[in-house]
């Protein structure tokens, strides 16, 4: 297959887990023997690096209000240059990454079969980034949704929704996985205090950053190690034994990890209306060993017989309710690691890749049928 692989929307970095995953996926592609480019329609920082070759389309941020008018005015223009790209690429495939409609997104439609990939629920995500925004995906999220040829989703529970489920679409469940040939285990530290690591990005509500700062309080025993924030909104008096260390990526993130005991994932997904999920910060500390507390139900990990994984509720008070048993399982976990082989079938990517591209084959031998049909008739 030729696969043209579209982001609208260009990830923090691309040593990010987002920059991660496409760069994953694509590698994986070509190494199952398909042609695949990338085509991006972004904003592009001069000291980002080359995530794969292929197309890059700039637009011009503005700050503040009066820059949203030129703002999307330069989108549109960009998207327009991205499609003909496309176009010029001739692929049998496009696959989209689910991202706010910009116009004329349904020009790509005409070109080939389209795959968009659904990592969360959008309507509810959208809710806590304003009114405007919120309404301007309500409005338009049918034109994305309704030109697409199939759906692929992160998880059983995007799958099953109506928000999804009302544009009757074929769909697939691939959640996230990852490249572990490309990831080496840790050994277990052997701290004095146990450390619980958590991997966050700011401005997002659902991964409630803010609720480690009571545990912290409430067991001054424990250091927690924040990577992605340099602050919290709101709270300036943090407890000693919280530790933020800013964005951190490459070797810098892995000493950090090292040092963990445990690692925690996304503490608020009930925020984004959700209550399962397949995060990739999850699959990153698994593949490293380091034992997980889940406060959400994982679409692969969930069901796995392991005391070294703790499950906690998704919802506001999860924190709060369950410190004690948070603190009993750091210092049960310590000196301990997740043996790979108990989670490689379910997060290496090289199986959930080929799902993907079977998916995506018989969307284009069913496109080819009706072709056929046409052209008879």
């Amino acid at each position: 297959m030729r696969i043209a692989y579209v982001s609208l929307h260009w990830p923090r970095s691309l040593t990010s887990g987002v920059g991660k995953k496409m760069q994953r996926q694509l590698t994986t592609w070509r190494n199952l023997g398909h042609e695949a480019e990338f085509f991006s329609h972004l904003y592009l920082p001069e000291d980002t690096g080359t995530l794969v070759e292929g197309q890059r389309f700039l637009y011009t941020i503005k700050s503040g209000a009066a820059g949203l008018l030129p703002t999307e005015l330069s989108r549109m223009a960009a998207l327009k240059k991205l499609i003909a790209g496309v176009r010029a690429y001739q692929p049998d495939v496009i696959y989209l990454r689910w991202a706010m409609y910009v116009y004329p997104l349904q020009r790509l439609y005409r070109i080939a079969p389209a795959v968009v990939e659904i990592n969360t629920n959008d309507v509810e995500e959208h809710k806590l980034l304003g009114g405007i925004k919120s309404t301007y995906n309500r409005l338009t999220r049918g034109i994305t949704l309704g030109g697409a040829s199939g759906i692929v989703y992160a998880t059983q529970e995007l799958a099953e929704m109506d928000v999804f489920q009302s544009f009757h679409k074929p769909g697939l469940v691939v959640s996230n996985s990852i490249d572990l040939s490309a990831v080496a285990p840790m050994p277990a530290p052997r701290n004095d205090h146990p450390h619980l690591a958590f991997i966050g990005t700011p401005g997002f509500a659902w991964h409630g950053v803010e609720k480690l700062v009571e545990l912290a309080r409430i067991y001054p025993d424990i250091v927690i190690d924040v990577i992605g924030y340099d602050h919290i909104e709101g709270l300036a008096d943090l407890p000693h034994n919280l530790i933020l260390h800013g964005y951190r990526v490459g070797a810098e993130c892995n000493h950090i990890l090292a040092q963990a005991d445990a690692a925690i994932g996304t503490l608020a997904l009930h925020r984004a209306g959700l209550n399962e999920a397949s995060p990739l910060k999850v699959r990153d500390y698994a593949s490293r060993g380091i034992p997980c507390i889940l406060p959400f139900r994982d679409t692969d990990l969930d069901d796995l017989g392991s005391d070294l994984i703790l499950r906690i509720p998704n919802d506001q008070d999860n924190i709060h309710t369950h410190a004690a048993e948070i603190h009993d399982f750091l210092l049960y976990v310590q000196g301990q690691r997740i043996p790979r082989g108990l989670v490689r079938d379910r997060i290496d990517n090289r199986i959930k890749e080929q799902q993907r591209l079977n998916f995506m084959a018989s969307l284009i031998q069913k496109q080819q049928i009706i072709n056929e049909t046409n052209t008879t008739i």
